[in-house]
């Protein structure tokens, strides 16, 4: 009796063992592809913002460097971000005012950044605002 209980195994089969790393390579391979979404996830917002901000600084100039006038322009940054820029005047139609007697215009901008390799995962922002002008009449 005292041999049956010497030659007993003292470790783990190696069946277990192939389960134990089954069970480990799948979890890893789960935990990495929970990381890589997150990474993704992070890019595209930092996509999002940069496409705004750029926006953001197009209706800034309007006014100041981009007058508000009938206008349409566009343009690239940082060879990724395309950007049109639209200024029309902007009517207040069945309101009663008559815009020839008004002492301001008041003009609708449009900004649209479209950023991605041309298939089917572009991806656009669009602001659209009101500003006010001074209306010039024209005497001195």
């Amino acid at each position: 009796m005292k041999t049956s209980k010497l030659n007993k195994q003292q470790g783990f089969s190696l069946l277990e063992i192939l389960i134990a790393f089954s069970i480990l390579a799948v979890s890893l391979g789960i935990l990495l592809k929970i990381f890589s979404g997150g990474v993704n996830t992070a890019m595209v917002a930092e996509d999002y913002t940069i496409a705004v901000q750029i926006a953001e600084s197009l209706i800034a100039k309007t006014g100041s460097e981009i007058p508000l006038k009938d206008h349409q322009s566009n343009g690239d940054e940082n060879e990724k971000y395309h950007w049109s820029l639209t200024i029309s005047p902007f009517l207040l139609s069945g309101e009663g005012i008559d815009p020839k007697n008004a002492a301001a215009e008041l003009y609708k901008i449009n900004v649209t950044v479209n950023w991605g390799d041309g298939e089917s995962d572009d991806r656009q922002v669009k602001l659209t605002t009101l500003k006010l002008a001074g209306k010039s009449n024209g005497t001195s």
